[in-house]
């Protein structure tokens, strides 16, 4: 089993950086170049869904630059805290399990995001998996970085 956390101040408050977080194309963004994640039609926000833990929500199919299918995930979650932050456990493929706990703080005018990731990669791909996630989650919080420069630029 892997565990891994990443932790990124944002220049924004709680209340945008939530509205980033649990929009779908937000997301999405989190994940551009590398993956595309595929939603069901009409599926905007984590706030215009009735969410029953431990249900699935939809599948979404996962795109490596956008044309090379490498699997899906039902996304799943555990816990939604609007405003705070969310607990997701997906069977996805690839992994034998997956969980992604996501918060935030409000923290010295702005906001703390904090991700933790774990799972349990298959026999053998340990070293593999965790670049993977590793690689993965920089980029998210790299994206929301830049998505904060862009906003105080405007």
């Amino acid at each position: 089993m892997l565990t891994l956390h990443f932790t990124s101040q944002l220049d924004a408050s709680p209340e945008t950086v939530w509205e980033w977080i649990s929009h779908a194309d937000t997301l999405r963004e989190e994940f551009q170049p590398w993956l595309h994640l595929s939603a069901p039609d009409g599926i905007e926000s984590l706030a215009n869904l009735d969410i029953v833990p431990d249900q699935p929500i939809f599948t979404s199919w996962m795109w490596l630059f956008g044309v090379l299918p490498i699997g899906r995930s039902k996304v799943t979650l555990k816990e939604l805290t609007p405003g705070v932050g969310f607990v997701e456990e997906s069977p996805m493929t690839g992994v034998r399990y997956w969980r992604h706990e996501r918060r935030i703080h409000a923290n010295n005018g702005g906001t703390l995001l904090d991700d933790e990731v774990t799972v349990v990669p298959y026999p053998f791909a340990s070293l593999r998996t965790r670049l993977l996630v590793s690689l993965l989650f920089k980029h998210r919080h790299k994206v929301l970085k830049a998505r904060c420069q862009q906003q105080q630029a405007a």
